[in-house]
């Protein structure tokens, strides 16, 4: 009776030490979770990127399949936004120059942009590119102009390295459902803290140009707007092809779709260059406190 009652004993003291060892298992495997957790979002709330200078040997050949940006194609957006109720008209102009400019002891790729409302310029802008050796493409930079009435109103300036900004990743090199966010740019002196996480992927997409398979969508969000989205279409070998918008506090409704691509002729690459190398002439004139720290632009050809 004894033998028995130990066996018994036995038995269930076995049970109750499998029972606690499964517990303790998915305690762990809990704790284990939340750490993981707690490890992404840390990783996600780091507000910029480690940029490292160190990781651009050839800067300039900016080849990434998402955002290929070769000197002399030139984009042209046209679609909508909203001004205080009031649909307007907009046109936005892209043109990657073979103009190259400094930046963090990097050269970088000089785009110049053009922003039309109601047919009246609004924004003339030079930004600024590079690769990374992984394939990222980064945003170095921003000199936009604003105009009304067809008057200068100001320039809200950014370049890595100067006044504490830091460089953003414009298109990773393998972005996939899932990725975590990314810093676009970090300048929160002039209020530029935009992020950007892969939405979609595979998506068809038809815009005045041609129609697309396997589009990838990201979405751009900054601290200033959390209830805001931008959307963003890119398609392969070519780029942004479409913008839109999503969110109860986007208070501008962008909507575009690109409506031509063509590469310029010699002419047209004389003509983006001088308008851009005007646009830096003007920043270095009235912008003291940042551009005035930088290299002047040179043409891809120049040592």
């Amino acid at each position: 009776m004894r033998s028995e009652l130990k066996r018994i004993n036995r038995r269930f003291c076995d049970k109750v030490s499998l029972f606690f060892m499964i517990t303790f298992v998915f305690v762990l495997a809990g704790f284990v979770g939340i750490s993981c957790l707690a490890q992404d979002n840390e990783e996600t709330s780091n507000p910029f990127e480690d940029f490292n200078p160190d990781n651009f040997s050839d800067p300039t050949n900016i080849d990434n399949e998402w955002l290929p940006l070769k000197p002399g194609w030139q984009y042209v957006f046209e679609g909508t936004t909203v001004d205080e109720g009031e649909v307007l008209e907009h046109r936005v102009i892209i043109t990657v120059t073979d103009l190259t400019k400094i930046i963090n002891n990097i050269p970088t790729v000089v785009t110049w942009d053009l922003d039309y409302s109601d047919g009246e310029l609004v924004e003339a802008e030079l930004a600024f590119y590079a690769q990374d050796d992984d394939g990222n493409v980064w945003r170095m930079g921003e000199y936009p102009e604003e105009y009304e009435d067809g008057k200068f109103i100001g320039a809200d300036c950014w370049i890595s390295g100067i006044e504490g900004s830091v460089a953003g990743i414009s298109m990773l090199s393998k972005p996939f459902v899932g990725a975590l966010s990314y810093s676009q740019g970090w300048a929160p002196s002039v209020d530029f803290t935009d992020r950007g996480k892969v939405d979609q992927m595979g998506v068809e997409n038809c815009v005045p140009v041609d129609c697309y398979e396997d589009v990838l969508v990201i979405t751009e969000t900054s601290i200033s707007e959390p209830d805001a989205e931008q959307i963003k279409y890119f398609a392969r070998g070519v780029g942004n092809i479409r913008v839109g918008w999503r969110g109860e506090g986007e208070q501008t409704q962008e909507n575009l779709e690109l409506v031509e691509l063509s590469e310029l002729v010699l002419y047209g690459m004389d003509e983006a260059r001088s308008a851009a190398l005007e646009l830096e002439k003007h920043a270095y004139e009235i912008d003291h406190e940042i551009y005035s720290k930088t290299e002047p632009i040179k043409q891809n050809s120049e040592k």
